[in-house]
């Protein structure tokens, strides 16, 4: 539908507009950035009086920013300047609360002065606010086909979140922590511990621990410590202990990835299981209303089909426990249809068999699609894509390791997602955190090693189930 302005003799007393608008999250959140305010009445995740079941309440200047929809685009629409406004607020607003908004032609005042009566009330008619704006009509008359701005997209991680809350209440778990030779390992690690994730048993360096420690304002008391020195020993410590049953968790510190991994898959540690392991990136997306499973991207560097259907496996078995009862898994690769000169799509096609044959359990698979039709359900729809997947996946798997270090880190650094990371296959998981990644991501892959602990020991989730 057109949008057209209004000039200042086309326009009549007692002339009205109105529009309606649902208050959200996403709106205090922008109101929040934009105005500078944060205070704690109009935040979501901030719980003011100490009632988690008391719901934040909006603005009053968000409420009356409403009124410039309005004017802006109706009465006297594009082109139309504010001079003057006044405001008397009536009533509180909450999120999910919708409200009619509307204006009034009061008087006009040569040469383009209107004065408009400005009410917000919500939709069973209770006003909230009401005033007077004093406004110039427009100078030019305009007709636009259509008015958008850019999409915003918030910056949380409700999956994350989501996903911490359900650890609490259960046993931490006993974890070596190999080598936390830098503040970022040590303070996730102290951080995991003091949520009630983990019971850390730190490994390394006993000097350069405290000495961190003490720079992060902590402290080791009350921890246990075990002295080794390179990281081949701390490595084979963590892995003795794992063994021995001492710990059901390793933790990756500041040491080289494959020098924990080689460690962990030796025939001398004992720690091999009966699948091929595998690394599970767990993505907190903003605009995606669930994580993203991408695997595998640490460890298997181009995997042939049956490391893949084990790779799928073990995603499966994660998402299970992160409260996903039948995950959607998308093979990808570069297109959606079978082409033997990209083998990829040869191997996507056949683990989707295997899983139609019950080879692979526990979820939903289906391949090859690609990038865009795997996670955009628009995007399948104009391939016209046939699919229980397409569109909806909640698993990815790459073709390649470099594919999905590519892919993740793209999702990290750029559409700023929160990034967990969970090594499975070995008796044991294994925390394979990027030493670039914070302490609160550490935090986080302590809570997916917990999550797939309590899974595969009470064969239930502790996340609440997710269609």
């Amino acid at each position: 539908m057109a949008i057209t302005n209004r000039l200042f003799e086309e326009i009549s007393i007692g002339d009205r507009a109105q529009v309606r608008r649902v208050c959200t999250e996403n709106d205090l959140y922008i109101f929040a950035h934009a105005s500078g305010s944060l205070n704690p009445l109009n935040l979501p995740d901030r719980d003011f009086d100490g009632n988690p079941d008391t719901p934040a309440l909006a603005p009053a200047m968000w409420v009356g920013a409403l009124v410039s929809q309005v004017i802006g685009n109706r009465l006297p629409g594009p082109g139309a300047e504010h001079r003057a406004q006044s405001f008397t607020f009536h009533g509180p607003v909450s999120v999910g609360d919708e409200l009619l908004i509307s204006v009034r032609v009061l008087e006009k005042r040569e040469p383009r002065l209107i004065v408009l009566e400005t009410r917000v009330a919500l939709a069973n008619g209770d006003l909230v606010a009401d005033g007077v704006a004093e406004v110039f009509a427009p100078l030019q008359k305009r007709v636009y086909d259509h008015l958008s701005a850019p999409d915003l997209i918030v910056h949380r991680h409700a999956s994350s979140e989501r996903l911490l809350a359900a650890c609490v209440g259960l046993a931490p778990m006993p974890t070596a922590v190999v080598m936390p030779h830098d503040a970022p390992s040590l303070e996730g690690a102290l951080l995991a511990a003091q949520a009630g994730l983990i019971v850390p048993v730190l490994i390394g360096d006993p000097a350069c621990m405290q000495t961190l420690a003490a720079g992060l304002g902590r402290s080791l008391a009350g921890l246990e410590i075990i002295a080794a020195d390179t990281p081949a020993h701390c490595a084979g410590e963590g892995c003795r202990l794992a063994q021995n049953g001492q710990v059901r968790a390793l933790m990756k510190g500041s040491l080289h990835s494959d020098i924990l991994m080689a460690r962990v898959l030796s025939h001398e540690a004992g720690l091999r299981g009966e699948r091929r392991v595998s690394h599970i990136f767990v993505m907190d997306t903003p605009g995606m209303d669930h994580p993203l499973f991408i695997s595998d991207a640490a460890i298997n560097i181009a995997p042939d089909l049956m490391a893949k259907a084990d790779i799928v496996r073990n995603a499966i078995d994660l998402a299970r426990a992160c409260g996903i009862t039948r995950p959607r898994v998308g093979i990808l690769s570069a297109i959606e249809t079978i082409n033997p000169n990209i083998p990829s799509t040869l191997d996507a096609a056949i683990l989707s068999k295997m899983a139609e044959r019950g080879q692979i359990e526990g979820g939903i698979v289906d391949g090859p699609l690609a990038m865009d039709n795997a996670i955009d359900i628009d995007a399948a729809r104009t391939k016209g894509i046939t699919s229980l997947v397409a569109g909806r996946a909640e698993i990815l798997i790459v073709p390649n390791l470099e594919a999905g270090n590519m892919l993740a880190k793209e999702l990290t650094f750029v559409a700023h997602a929160q990034a967990a990371g969970l090594v499975l296959g070995a008796r044991v998981p294994v925390m394979l955190t990027s030493r670039a990644d914070s302490a609160q991501a550490r935090q986080l892959s302590c809570a997916l090693a917990v999550l797939h602990d309590h899974w595969q020991r009470t064969g239930h989730s502790a996340v609440m189930a997710q269609p």
